[in-house]
């Protein structure tokens, strides 16, 4: 026997070995699969306010560890109060640049779920929740809100003001800031339409001539 028929001879038999293998070792459809490790695979599911047996206290929601800050929320040194708020805003500057895209795309997004329910779309103070009897807020276009800085803006979605409820667990830190571009991005194409209307040539009554 040459070698190039030994050597058919050994695949053949290397293929009839591999096919019996792999029907000796097909899964039995029939019959579930042995579980190693089932407490890993099931393991026990606790809602966030059930009681927990886990735990001395039988609470599910933990704390937080002390001295330890969550990703994204940084301690801010200021007080929920309208004088830290003017403090901030002389002392807290946008680290975003209104000329990133994708910073107000974001902003915007965030726009669209915390702040239009009340603001409106155009945050104008029309959304649909102040259309349904809720106090309206006041309009981030009027004088006022053109004037505030954006540290005191920052302030006001940290810890809340009036009737609007504080943000800083919902929204991060640098998420507050691109809401905030987005909202100065609001109010330049509000102060753009104003100008343009201003500019417009008086309108001239066409009187019709007499006869």
């Amino acid at each position: 026997m040459n070698s190039r028929v030994a050597l058919n001879v050994c695949l053949l038999i290397a293929f009839v070995v591999s096919v019996v293998l792999n029907w000796v070792g097909a899964p039995n459809t029939s019959r579930p699969n042995v579980e190693y490790m089932p407490n890993m695979a099931h393991s026990a599911r606790f809602a966030a306010f059930s009681p927990n047996p886990n735990f001395r206290d039988g609470k599910t929601l933990r704390e937080p560890v002390p001295g330890t800050i969550p990703r994204g929320f940084h301690p801010l040194s200021y007080q929920s109060t309208s004088q830290d708020a003017i403090r901030a805003g002389e002392k807290l500057r946008n680290p975003l640049s209104i000329t990133d895209a994708r910073a107000l795309d974001r902003g915007a997004s965030i726009f669209a779920n915390f702040c239009q329910p009340c603001h409106g779309s155009a945050g104008t103070g029309n959304g649909p929740i102040a259309m349904r009897g809720f106090p309206a807020p006041p309009s981030l276009l009027a004088d006022h809100a053109l004037k505030m800085k954006d540290g005191q803006m920052f302030h006001i979605l940290t810890y809340g003001q009036n009737n609007m409820p504080p943000y800083r667990t919902q929204i991060s830190s640098e998420d507050r800031w691109k809401v905030i571009l987005y909202v100065r991005s609001l109010q330049d194409q509000a102060t753009g339409a104003r100008q343009g209307i201003a500019a417009l040539p008086p309108a001239v009554s066409q009187i019709p001539s007499t006869p």
